[in-house]
């Protein structure tokens, strides 16, 4: 549906003005049933100062594939950021099992110091087996570290995607989005109260998805590419980035063969591999919307009139 015809179709219902007013805060908060999109070029200066990000991932490739350049940006733009890995990637990399582990956590060290993110959180759950975990216990952790570091927006798997076969992406999403609204509630678990935590709500949500879903806004992206494509080059144990265009370089000599854009060395076959290869959706995006590279989002902001505002819009001195 194009502009300008979502625009008309809920003016006619709610009257001309106050009907593009609610067409755009359908955009705005992500309840727009269409797929009219938002484009969110970088606004310079620091718009997000004061404000705390929470980017949430099954695993530690996640955040680096869907969502690292949101997360530099929006760090650039004044936020405080930390990491919350769900799982300890135990399936995901060569070797022993043990040693699949370490290494995945070295390399989400590594991912959370190149994103910028201050602290990083391990929930430590078994990897592919999330759907046999509690989602109470799950839900409650997420609780207490939106109250702990009182977490304005997230930065997640969306709950809504489709086609999703990953249980430790669906998971994840549905758990966190519960937890985003149950962190405001002035009653569930007051002990949080009693130990000096105060109930605070996620207002934001950046939620990505591997399938389908309901897009209606795009990152752009392109001033920060090759920091995303560094941040992605740090998951070296279960890639897809690491060393693979490199290593892909080597065996194609060996057969007589080469791909111009790897170039002729190992460093600049890596990074040419995971900026044309690995995050070949990011161009395609954008590509679409009039820029170089950009992820795709479904965002959920808050409300366009709050209590207060409406109070000052509203409220008259007694006689």
């Amino acid at each position: 549906m194009l502009r300008r015809s979502m625009l008309t179709g809920l003016a006619a219902v709610a009257g001309s003005r106050s009907g593009i007013a609610a067409a755009s805060q359908a955009i705005q908060d992500g309840t727009a049933l269409s797929s009219e999109v938002v484009v969110d070029r970088p606004p310079g200066g620091k718009p997000h100062a004061g404000k705390v990000l929470a980017a949430i991932q099954p695993h530690c490739d996640d955040i680096p594939l869907f969502a690292a350049g949101a997360v530099i940006r929006l760090i650039d733009e004044g936020y405080t950021a930390h990491l919350i890995r769900v799982t300890n990637d135990d399936m995901a990399g060569p070797g022993t099992t043990g040693n699949t582990v370490l290494e995945n956590e070295r390399d989400n060290q590594a991912v959370a110091r190149a994103l910028g993110c201050q602290r990083v959180f391990d929930l430590n759950y078994s990897n592919h087996q999330m759907d046999q975990e509690s989602r109470l216990e799950m839900r409650a952790r997420f609780i207490f570290l939106f109250r702990l570091l009182q977490v304005d927006t997230v930065v997640c798997y969306d709950p809504w995607g489709h086609y999703e076969e990953n249980p430790d992406h669906a998971v994840t999403a549905q758990v966190v989005e519960a937890a985003c609204w149950m962190a405001g509630g002035a009653k569930d678990y007051p002990e949080h109260f009693a130990a000096g935590l105060q109930a605070h709500g996620v207002r934001e949500k950046y939620y990505f998805a591997r399938g389908p879903q309901l897009v209606n806004r795009v990152m752009d992206i392109s001033s920060v590419i090759d920091r995303k494509v560094a941040v992605n080059r740090l998951n070296v144990t279960q890639g897809p980035a690491g060393q693979s265009g490199a290593a892909l370089r080597k065996s194609l000599a060996a057969r007589g063969l080469r791909i111009p854009m790897l170039g002729d060395d190992d460093e600049t076959a890596a990074n040419n591999y995971v900026k044309h290869y690995v995050l070949q959706r990011d161009k395609e995006v954008g590509a679409r919307h009039g820029l170089a590279f950009a992820e795709p989002y479904h965002y959920i902001g808050p409300p366009a009139l709050s209590g207060e505002d409406f109070i000052r819009k509203n409220a008259v001195p007694l006689r």
